[in-house]
Order: structure tokens, then C-alpha cells, then sequence
């Protein structure tokens, strides 16, 4: 964002918190551009690899017990591992194919002008008091579809915005917050419930031998969670955010908003109906007990083919909307056309790709020298001989996750690491699995939206650059610390009244454990 955009309307006066947010976005918008800040980092990695081997940096890991030593990349062996997987660190990084397949989809829905269309009909006719809320809270719900959010929600929020003659940023913003920052809030179970769950029931049996962690376990507390987020997102962004920016006034046009054409409106009318069509296979597959898109055998919908397959879904839905619409309203002719729109919408994304290519780069050369590793062990011990108890313990146990996950961000990489530590040890004290893991499922949201090391982070600047060329890493961050700050102070604040309470967290999931259970078993 230039210093225009990101200042308060002209004659408001300037408060402590846009004084300091400004700041902040100065600072690091000083860094240089993403791409080279990635990949200056990965070369500061490599140095600071040898650098901790030499000083003998070492943690025990807490489920072998051996040493976690690091891995020095300033190595013949280290060039060499640079050298053979290099590409593959770029093409296997987890967010690239499913941006590019996703969009590829989306692109024919944009180019057929489907989403402009629906984009019209839905500002037309909507209450713009409602549409931060909405926007926040389907960001939330997003998170049961994995990708969906970052990929989809968060432009469509800044296009939204800006039909309505908003800064587009901001509802990005507002969806961002949402998708990443209410990361561990749903009404729904989603495909990182079982993960976690499964990671928190074998750090449990390491001292309650049999003991079994559903993945509905934090499931009630995620629902109040939910609403909660949405509520506190929305002030955010009209309280905070949406002053910072003011009106936009950057190269690219808003939506045109006139009244739907005939032609527009058969478009949607044959959308509408494949739509229809779409959702009719879908609970098909879903609804039977043994429909054919559940996991075979067990007849799971959590292990579903269809939501680890959710960015094809996206893929195909998005392909066959964009040519009914334009067959309706006469913008898709032939398989050229719609050629033509995919491609368009590869076009944009060059400056992405590049950024992704440093991003995985420094990712991968993170995980090789086991410095994240050695980071969460070390800040686990830290805080267990810190000797807290009760609530200051449980609040600092988040603390400590949304800190780790400035450095790591993967949700089970972490936990992984984590639980193994503290499931244990909170066990020992009478605090049940389930309440251990909720409380790190608080930390580990509330900071993916500042956090670089969070996956679609770069998507997220790229996503900015759009609407404000000179954005960059400053503007992402001053732009969500606030949400962070809250959703923090917010979310702290229920886990502890929930815990206080003594409220269920989940069906069958306990939140405190008698002497007799916590008690190691040989």
C-alpha cells in the first residue's frame, strides 16, 4: 500500500495504535521485496545451520529421547542436498498446485464474467451492514474445506468490497482473518480434527495406557469459538482496519454494478441449474452410509476422498459453472473460449510463482537443519520449568504455541513436537488430552496471520500486490497484528471461562482428570 492509502481520512487525528501499525507496515515494507527477503533468509538459514552446529545446539526429543542435533547446510553435504532438490522443493510445496489448479477453474467462471454477474446479484441485494460479518465468518467455515478459503474467499472478499465502493484490502483482510486466524473455529469438523486428534491420543498413552481421543473432542468449544471469531473479526476490521485504509483509489476498475442483462441472466439461470446438478452428485456420494466419495471401508466423510480431493472439486465445479453461464449468456462459443480463460488467469500469477520458488526454498532448508525442531523442544522446556500452574499455565501453553508458530507452520508439525511434551505432563496435573489440545489449537491460530512461515502467506502478499503494488510483507502484517492481538486477548479469555466453567469441550471429552487417571501407569 503507498502512504495514501494506508493513512487516516484527511483532518482525522491519528491515534497511538495507526502511529504504531504505520510504523510497523514502514518497517517492513523497508525490507526489500518478498521474493528476495525469502530468499535471503534461506541463505541465512544455511549460515545459521553451521553456526548452531558448531555452538553444539542440541535438544532431546521428546518421544525417542535422543538428541536433536543440527543439520549444518554449509556442507559438501548440505551443497549437494541443495543442489538435487531444488526443483523439487518448488514443485512440491504444498500451496502451489492447489492455487494453480484451483484458479484454473476459477479462471473460466471469471472470463465467462460468471462471478461478475453473481457478484452483482449478490450487492445488489444484500445488507451491506451485514457483509463484513459475512465475510468474516465464511471465512471461518471455510477452514472444513482445507483450501478452499485462501484460494477462493479471499479474493472473492476483495472484488466484494470493492463492488460496493470499499477498499478491497480490507475485506481481504476481513477474510484472511477469518480462514487463517479463526483457523481452529467451525461448526463443522474438518480434515485437521482426526490429525490432531490422533497425535494427542498417542502423546496420552504415554502415560494413560488405552486412552482414546475422539475427533469431536474440542468440538463444542470450537462452535462457540466460531461466533465468537466472526464477532470480534468484524470489529476489527470496521474499527481498525477499514479507517487505515480509507477509500481506494488504485489502477484497478470495480465491478460494474448495473442491473443484470436477459443474456446475464440466462447465464445464471444455466449456472444455477448445473450448480443444482453439481450438488445432487455430491450428496449422492456423501449422504449414504457407503456413498462412493466417503473413504471405502469405514464410510468416513472426516477421510474422505472428497475433502482430500477438495481443490479438484473446486477444479471441475468451477470449469463446468463458468461454461454454463457463458453458454447462457453467450460468452463461451467454443473450447477455445474456455482455453482462453484459463489461460488469463495463469497470466496473473508469474510474480506468485516466482515468490513461491524462494518461499519453498527457505521452508525446506528450516525443516533439513532441524532448527524449527530444536526452537519448539527447547521453548516446550522452557516453559514446563517454569513452574506455573493452573491458568497461567494453560495461558502461557498458548503463548507459547501462537510463538512457536511464528517459526513453524504447520498445525500437526508442531503438535507433533508439542504433545508429546505437554499432553504428558498436563495430564500428570489433572488437565484432561482434549483441554490440552484445545488450548494449543487457541495458540495456533491467532498468529498464522502474521506468521511468513504459514504456508499461503505468500499467496496473501500477492493477493495485496493486486490492489497496491508497493505492498509488501510490512503492509500484510501491520495490516492483521491487530486481528492477532485480539483474536489473542478474545479467545484467551473464553478458553479460560470455558475452564473456569468447567463446560464440556466436545461429546465424551473430559476436561479435567481424576487422581486415579492421571497417575503413570507402568
Amino acid at each position: 500500500m503507498t502512504e495514501t492509502t494506508a493513512a487516516p481520512k484527511p483532518g482525522a487525528k491519528r491515534t497511538a495504535l495507526d502511529r504504531f501499525l504505520s510504523g510497523v507496515e514502514r518497517a517492513g515494507n523497508a525490507l526489500p521485496h518478498p521474493a528476495t527477503l525469502f530468499a535471503l533468509l534461506a541463505l541465512f538459514i544455511i549460515v545459521a545451520s553451521d553456526i548452531a552446529l558448531r555452538l553444539d545446539l542440541v535438544a532431546m526429543h521428546p518421544v525417542t529421547g535422543e538428541a536433536v542435533r543440527p543439520v549444518s547446510l554449509l556442507s559438501i553435504d548440505g551443497l549437494h542436498r541443495i543442489l538435487r532438490q531444488t526443483v523439487t522443493n518448488f514443485t512440491g510445496f504444498a500451496p502451489l498446485g492447489t492455487v494453480l489448479v484451483a484458479l484454473i477453474g476459477i479462471g473460466i467462471c471469471e472470463s465467462s464474467g460468471f462471478i461478475g454477474a453473481l457478484l452483482r446479484l449478490l450487492v445488489l441485494g444484500a445488507p451491506r451492514k451485514l457483509l463484513t460479518l459475512v465475510i468474516v465468518f465464511a471465512g471461518v467455515m471455510s477452514n472444513a474445506a482445507s483450501e478452499v478459503g485462501y484460494v477462493l474467499l479471499i479474493p472473492l472478499a476483495g472484488i466484494i468490497f470493492q463492488a460496493v465502493g470499499r477498499h478491497p484490502v480490507v475485506g481481504m483482510a476481513a477474510a484472511f482473518a477469518g480462514v487463517s486466524g479463526g483457523y481452529s473455529a467451525n461448526l463443522l469438523l474438518g480434515t485437521v480434527d482426526p490429525l490432531l486428534s490422533g497425535l494427542t491420543q498417542e502423546a496420552a498413552r504415554i502415560v494413560l495406557p488405552g486412552y482414546e481421543v475422539n475427533p469431536a473432542c474440542n468440538y463444542y468449544f470450537m462452535v462457540a469459538s466460531t461466533f465468537l471469531i466472526a464477532a470480534l473479526g468484524t470489529w476489527v476490521t470496521e474499527r481498525i482496519v477499514a479507517p487505515r485504509f480509507g477509500a481506494y483509489s488504485g489502477a484497478v476498475e470495480a465491478p460494474e454494478l448495473q442491473r443484470l442483462t436477459p443474456a446475464e441472466k440466462r447465464g445464471l439461470k444455466f449456472a444455477f441449474l448445473t450448480l443444482a446438478g453439481i450438488t445432487a452428485v455430491l450428496l449422492w456420494g456423501l449422504l449414504p452410509a457407503q456413498g462412493f466419495l466417503r473413504q471405502e471401508g469405514t464410510g468416513s466423510v472426516i477421510h474422505s476422498p472428497f475433502l482430500s480431493g477438495i481443490v479438484t472439486v473446486i477444479f471441475l465445479a468451477g470449469t463446468m459453472l463458468g461454461v454454463a453461464y457463458g453458454v447462457g449468456a453467450g460468452t463461451v462459443k467454443n473450447d477455445a473460449d474456455v482455453i482462453k480463460g484459463m489461460s488469463q488467469q495463469m497470466s496473473t500469477m508469474g510474480g506468485y510463482l516466482v515468490l513461491v520458488f524462494f518461499a519453498a526454498q527457505f521452508v525446506a532448508f528450516f525443516n533439513w537443519t532441524n532448527l524449527g525442531l530444536i526452537f519448539a523442544v527447547r521453548g516446550a522446556d522452557f516453559l514446563r520449568g517454569a513452574g506455573l500452574h493452573e491458568i497461567p499455565l494453560l495461558l502461557a501453553f498458548i503463548l507459547l504455541a501462537a510463538v512457536i508458530n511464528l517459526a513453524m507452520g504447520s498445525a500437526s508439525a508442531k503438535w507433533a513436537v508439542m504433545a508429546p511434551v505437554f499432553v504428558p505432563m498436563f495430564a500428570l496435573l489433572g488437565y484432561s488430552p482434549e483441554l490440552t489440545q484445545a488450548a494449543y489449537r487457541v495458540g495456533d491460530s491467532v498468529t498464522n496471520i502474521i506468521s511468513p512461515m504459514m504456508s499461503y502467506f505468500a499467496l496473501i502478499i500477492a493477493f495485496v500486490q493486486k490492489y497496491e503494488p508497493k505492498a509488501g510483507l510490512g503492509t500484510v502484517v501491520a495490516t492483521m497484528l491487530p486481528y492477532t492481538f485480539v483474536f489473542w486477548i478474545g479467545w484467551s479469555l473464553l478458553f479460560v471461562g470455558w475452564v473456569l466453567l468447567e463446560l464440556p469441550l466436545g461429546p465424551g471429552s473430559p476436561m479435567f482428570l481424576t487422581v486415579a487417571e492421571a497417575a503413570p501407569q507402568p
